[in-house]
């Protein structure tokens, strides 16, 4: 009797694990590791009361192509726009970007290429001098999902609140720009990452 009740409780077991293995092997694809082409874009809009600060201290920000900028009417708020072009794991990488401009002396600080990376939670930028700078840094992200389709993977991050990168990088951008608008202790912006691969 107890043979048997062992017999059906193995069987049992072995049923359980058929049955989940299915599941297991069927998990989604996770970020790539290799650079792989995407689509996408990273926007956000300027946090209330940054563009007057700005614009007191006679910064402006400017699209650079295929990234752009749109001021709205009232001149209180800016939205930033960049198409995504490459992923490689959590890092995101745009085409074009944007320059933080001083109008008055004509020195600029252009965020070229800027990658967002979810992970490490930093938006790097390529400087004129060629040189990699994490600018600004993403404070929180409000919500994440993920939509697998026939032949394509999208990820979507909502809420992506950013800022200046620290002291440091603060000082880099009011030091270039002849100003003290500059702060890591305010929101700059907040806005969204959608981003899609192939299968």
């Amino acid at each position: 009797m107890r043979i048997r009740a062992l017999a059906i409780a193995v069987t049992a077991a072995a049923c359980a694990a058929a049955l989940l293995a299915p599941a297991a092997t069927a998990r989604a694809p996770r970020e790539p590791k290799e650079t792989v082409p995407a689509a996408g874009s990273f926007s956000f809009s300027t946090a209330n009361g940054i563009l007057p600060t700005w614009s007191s201290e006679d910064i402006a920000i400017i699209g650079v192509s295929p990234g752009a900028v749109t001021t709205a009417s009232s001149n209180l708020t800016a939205r930033v726009v960049v198409p995504i072009i490459a992923k490689t794991g959590s890092a995101n990488a745009a085409g074009g970007g944007f320059r933080l401009n001083n109008t008055t002396t004509g020195a600029s600080v252009r965020c070229s290429n800027p990658t967002i990376d979810t992970r490490a939670r930093v938006i790097d930028c390529v400087l004129p001098t060629l040189r990699n700078a994490a600018l600004f840094d993403i404070r929180s992200i409000e919500s994440r999902s993920r939509i697998i389709g026939e032949s394509t993977i999208t990820w979507i991050y909502r809420g992506v609140v950013i800022g200046i990168n620290g002291d440091d990088m603060a000082d880099l951008l009011n030091d270039t720009l002849s100003t003290s608008a500059f702060s890591p202790y305010v929101t700059v912006g907040r806005g969204d990452l959608v981003v899609t691969v192939d299968r």
